[in-house]
């Protein structure tokens, strides 16, 4: 069973920057696309950025040029920098990880909360 630990949610002023970090658990091999999505009560979920193994990216147009994704493959762990955060950044941020067998999982989300 993979498990995904998701940290680095909070509350932080307009324009400031809060780094999130999800750790798959270890000895999982196989991961191959690493992403965060983001959803807000009673709407769609949105992509807001992949990373896959050999480290190409993928980014919503809302958030290029602000955030950044990166990833750990010794730690099965990543990392989504966000900087310049405005308050329609703010909502609920899910991990999730797609393995070369097709499996996909979740994690359980960190609440991003930007307001002064």
């Amino acid at each position: 069973q993979v498990q995904l630990v998701e940290s680095g949610g909070g509350l932080v002023q307009p324009g400031g920057s809060l780094r999130l970090s999800c750790a798959a658990s270890p000895g999982i091999f196989g991961i191959n696309v690493m992403s965060w999505y983001r959803r807000a009560p009673g709407s769609e979920g949105e992509l807001v950025a992949l990373i896959t193994r050999d480290g190409s990216t993928n980014y919503a147009d809302s958030v290029k040029g602000r955030f950044t994704i990166t990833r750990d493959n010794a730690k099965n762990t990543v990392f989504l920098q966000m900087n310049s955060l405005k308050p329609e950044d703010a909502t609920e941020y899910y991990c999730h990880v797609k393995l070369d067998s097709g499996a996909d999982y979740w994690g359980q989300g960190t609440q991003v909360t930007v307001s002064s």
